[in-house]
């Protein structure tokens, strides 16, 4: 939460004028990419003056969404530019092409969206600017000298893998890495000069750019929309096998594999099922998995589904199991909270900042026989435990409605937007 001034917690006055900025927003592809989104409709439907600058590659899908606010959201479409990089970095590892020709495409749009910006905050006296996205803490903004206090975040990343299951990426490299992204934020100094900056945690604190003039709040990124990841209607227990569930890209990082290894040594009565939600590069080779460690009739793969329906399966099981090495926000572990569900999440990066023993199962990641084991433990245990699995999903939900509600969320943002317009107006000449 936000610690507010006084004068937040006292009459807060006229409602601010808010300029939300992102280079992407969508519904569909959830991730970081809902999150200017959320702010966006939620800043609206409490009657607040908000617009949106975002990419034109999601614009019929915003629109359908609310089609009465078409006329405040604004789009920037692909350039030649954008669409030679694009197809250049398809030629190169997912990475370099990220960091190199993805990064001069984001530039690029970037310079667009701040032009746009200045135009719309001169047109609507927008108040404050707000640049949700990306999340990551390094990658440097070029919203500076708007006319309007610029609030960039909250911001969530410096994520490294645990000490077993290291890359092998050496502190040099990460020396390196962090003089060259100070470097482009000297540059592109939107997060340097920006009037308040919002981070997730004290690692993403850590990996800001030197140089910050403004505030550094705290404040968790993800949020729940508890109309979509509601408890069931009817929580009376079902019989049979205990239900868990995976939703997620299926890559490596996310290590279904060891999930599964964990799901055959689980020997109690009757055997539990998973399934599998999301897609990804690895599918076919997880299916495998699962046949070759004869779990082909208890691993069901369901591959990509939408938000209702990922929310509708979710309270249809029992349990969530998020085993991910590398995982710095997982707003998945709060939407399964919001269903009344209890977790069982590796012991690493986001699922820290969103779980503890009252909610759900955290295992340490020592090694990958100990994250086995201990998935393996977690899963007998809770598979055989129906009051725990009760217990813990009643206080999970208890959590999120008290500390990730999106409506509480944006109580946060409005006392972060009137701060950063305050110290604005206190810095002027």
């Amino acid at each position: 939460m936000v610690e507010r001034t006084t004068d937040d917690c006292g009459e807060p006055g006229p409602a601010p004028r808010v300029l939300i900025v992102s280079e992407h927003a969508s519904v569909r592809f959830g991730g970081e990419a809902i999150l200017p989104w959320h702010y966006f409709r939620y800043l609206r439907r409490r009657g607040i003056e908000a617009w949106l600058v975002v990419h034109a590659r999601t614009r019929d899908e915003l629109v359908g969404l609310l089609p009465d606010e078409a006329d405040r959201m604004h789009f920037l479409p692909d350039t030649t530019f954008n669409k030679a990089m694009w197809h250049l970095g398809r030629l190169l590892p997912s990475k370099i092409s990220y960091f190199t020709l993805g990064y001069a495409s984001r530039l690029s749009t970037q310079r667009a969206a701040r032009a746009l910006a200045r135009r719309l905050i001169a047109a609507h006296r927008v108040d404050v600017v707000h640049q949700p996205i990306p999340v990551s803490p390094r990658e440097p903004s070029l919203l500076y000298e708007m006319g309007a206090p610029v609030v960039i975040g909250p911001m969530n990343g410096d994520m490294s893998f645990p000490p077993a299951f290291s890359k092998g990426a050496g502190a040099a490299a990460l020396k390196l890495s962090r003089k060259a992204t100070n470097l482009m934020n000297r540059l592109s100094p939107g997060k340097r000069r920006a009037s308040a900056l919002l981070v997730a945690n004290e690692r993403t604190r850590r990996a800001l750019p030197s140089g910050v003039q403004g505030e550094v709040l705290t404040l968790i990124e993800n949020g729940v929309d508890l109309e979509i990841w509601s408890t069931p209607e009817h929580s009376t227990r079902r019989d049979g096998p205990a239900r868990f569930i995976f939703l997620g890209r299926l890559i490596p990082l996310k290590a279904v594999d060891l999930l599964l290894e964990a799901l055959a040594r689980v020997e109690i009565q009757p055997p539990p099922t998973l399934e599998v939600l999301g897609d990804g590069t690895i599918r076919a080779a997880l299916e495998e998995q699962a046949e070759r460690l004869g779990l082909k009739d208890r691993v069901q793969f369901s591959g990509w589904q939408s938000q209702t329906e990922c929310a509708r399966r979710l309270r249809d099981a029992d349990v969530l199991v998020l085993p991910s090495i590398h995982e710095c926000g997982g707003a998945v572990v709060l939407e399964a909270m919001a269903c009344g569900k209890p977790v069982i999440a590796t012991a690493w990066g986001g699922p820290l900042d969103y779980l503890d023993d009252s909610c759900g199962v955290l295992v340490p990641p020592d090694s990958r026989e100990a994250l086995i084991a201990g998935l393996a433990e977690a899963l007998s245990r809770l598979a055989s435990d129906p009051d725990l699995r009760d217990r813990l999903g009643r206080a999970g939900r208890q959590r999120v409605e008290r500390e990730f509600d999106w409506e509480a969320k944006i109580d946060d943002m409005l006392a972060v937007y009137r701060r950063a317009i305050a110290r604005h107006a206190a810095q002027r000449p």
